[in-house]
């Protein structure tokens, strides 16, 4: 496989700039997903490194090597669009040994490479059918085998699977995510959707308005969210983020204060373990507190809090199972705060009930711009 390196990638149409400055280094073997909402650049630049765009400023580098301007069919790079793009004329094996053909690949090369895909993604049952007689899945599956067939440096997926239904879309996730364990291939994969991101890259690459947000791990961009967008952005469902006072304590420790309007006052005491030095420079001022779902759990009856875990009481005001877990919403400070509980809790609107939060799930945000203080 190979390296890719994009280096200070621009482009405009006319006056108006869609991607602004993008650089990303992307090792041997990685899985980086591009991800934001529609129309943010993140297919303008998958295309811009499989060559169908021109930049107007900045480099692509495949090992190495400058392939800014080099043609598409030159660079080595096979990509897989999310219409399929199957020949319907064609069968199975024909549109897989297609590309193969194209560059003058002998025949028994060919015939051994669509036997080697083709057992590779369990399509070998499929090899004289027409893509009419197949299924979005399988379709999706042809359209694989045929960049595979062709062993290229880099590969690029332009949402695969958003053609396919909901459970076909986890089913294809777990058979990409197969794949690149055993090619150890390097690829690079555009979505919108947030789940995909999470489950599949190595590394996310968060893209709004043509620009970088965020470059990190799955980890790092859910749990140390460079800024509100981000932590907006990735997580189902998404990050509360509330604006607070962070208040100054008369032991000198601080605590984060939630009002809104006429709710009550509520104060979490925050331990100094969550406070960096860059926080606690911003005594008396507003904040935006970042918290999962996950870090708010119902207490228990003689439970005992732990040193990163302050109570809250609060009024559920929205319950709704899912089977795996329950969402309930609660009203903290005039604040809806989205929680992520066990299933089958006792439970009922209206109720004000005892919750627990984990502090070592905390993020904080400057109010002004919004991004992490670290």
């Amino acid at each position: 496989m190979a390296s890719l390196d994009l280096v200070n990638v621009q482009k405009s149409f006319g006056p108006i700039k869609i991607l602004h400055d993008i650089s990303i280094g992307l090792k041997d073997g990685e899985f980086l997903v591009l991800v934001g909402p529609s129309g943010c650049g993140k297919s303008t630049l998958m295309n811009i490194i499989a060559g169908l765009e021109e930049p107007t400023g900045g480099s692509v580098q495949l090992e190495g090597r400058d392939i800014t301007r080099v043609a598409p069919a030159e660079r080595n790079i096979s990509m897989v669009f999310q219409s399929y793009a199957l020949y319907p004329n064609m069968t199975v094996a024909k549109n897989i040994e297609f590309p193969l053909e194209m560059r003058k690949v002998d025949k028994a090369s060919r015939t051994e490479r669509v036997k080697s895909v083709s057992r590779l993604l369990q399509i070998e049952h499929l090899l004289d059918r027409k893509p009419r007689q197949l299924s979005g899945g399988q379709r999706q599956r042809v359209a694989i085998g045929r960049a595979l067939a062709r062993e290229p440096k880099l590969y690029l997926f332009d949402e695969p699977l958003s053609n396919l239904d909901a459970q076909l879309r986890v089913d294809m996730r777990t058979e990409i995510k197969k794949l690149h364990q055993r090619l150890k291939a390097t690829i690079v994969y555009v979505t919108h959707d947030q789940i995909e991101a999470m489950t599949l890259a190595t590394r996310i690459a968060v893209m709004k308005g043509g620009v970088l947000q965020q470059l990190g791990t799955p980890y790092e961009v859910y749990n140390r969210p460079a800024n509100t967008f981000v932590a907006g952005f990735m997580g189902s469902p998404r990050m509360n983020l509330v604006k607070a006072r962070l208040s100054a304590m008369p032991g000198g420790e601080l605590a984060l204060v939630f009002q809104e309007g006429a709710g009550a006052r509520v104060q979490i005491d925050l331990p100094r373990e969550v406070v960096p030095a860059a926080l606690a420079e911003r005594a008396g001022k507003d904040v935006i507190a970042g918290l999962r779902p996950e870090a708010v759990s119902l207490a228990t009856p003689g439970m005992v809090a732990g040193p990163m875990q302050r109570y809250v009481d609060a009024e559920v005001q929205v319950i709704e199972p899912t089977g795996a877990d329950t969402l309930a919403v609660i009203d903290l400070g005039g604040h809806e705060f989205t929680v992520r509980l066990e299933p089958d809790l006792p439970l009922a609107l209206g109720q004000h009930a005892r919750f627990v939060i984990d502090l070592s799930k905390l993020v904080c945000f400057d109010a002004a711009a919004q991004t992490l203080i670290e």
